[in-house]
């Protein structure tokens, strides 16, 4: 049984992906929040690591739309937002993860300033910022993806974090 409590969580996330905030997620707040990855780190959307990121945030949508969007409309309600995280991520969160894989990768590529595959906290900080997370909250969380310490987040660090906090109810 899913307690009220992890469903009301699970509806907060939503707005995490309402990235323009009109009440339902679409390919367009996919592709804003591509946009404003590449604005806030300085890089081209033509460039081969901005392709990957619109590329990943296209996979991504096709995929949250996959699971969630019940009407077919091409829009992702509350209602199926929660209806599709519940029903259909909370079991299996490795699909959540495999979902936003590509989406996750490209970004920490757009971030990643040295090019060595992995972010710095403060870079990983600036990411969740643009993605949605308050900036008091996102340092926090960032550093929490640390876990040696080393000040070196990799995807192998942030992708199962991520579904984590969108599946587990805990």
């Amino acid at each position: 049984m899913v307690s009220s409590e992890y469903e009301r969580r699970i509806a907060d996330r939503f707005a995490t992906f309402d990235q323009d905030g009109n009440g339902c997620i679409d390919r367009e707040d996919f592709s804003g929040a591509a946009q404003a990855l590449l604005t806030e780190f300085d890089v081209a959307a033509r460039s081969d690591r901005g392709q990957a990121l619109y590329g990943g945030a296209e996979a991504f949508w096709q995929g949250m739309a996959g699971i969630a969007d019940r009407d077919g409309d091409q829009r992702i309600s509350r209602a199926e937002f929660v209806t599709g995280a519940v029903k259909r991520l909370r079991d299996n969160p490795d699909r959540f993860a495999e979902i936003a894989r590509p989406f996750l990768h490209a970004a920490l590529a757009v971030a990643d300033a040295d090019g060595d595959g992995a972010v710095t906290v403060e870079e990983a900080a600036r990411v969740l910022t643009v993605l949605g997370v308050p900036a008091a909250t996102a340092r926090p969380v960032a550093a929490r993806l640390d876990a040696d310490g080393d000040d070196r987040i990799g995807e192998n660090d942030a992708v199962p974090a991520f579904a984590r906090y969108f599946t587990v109810p805990e």
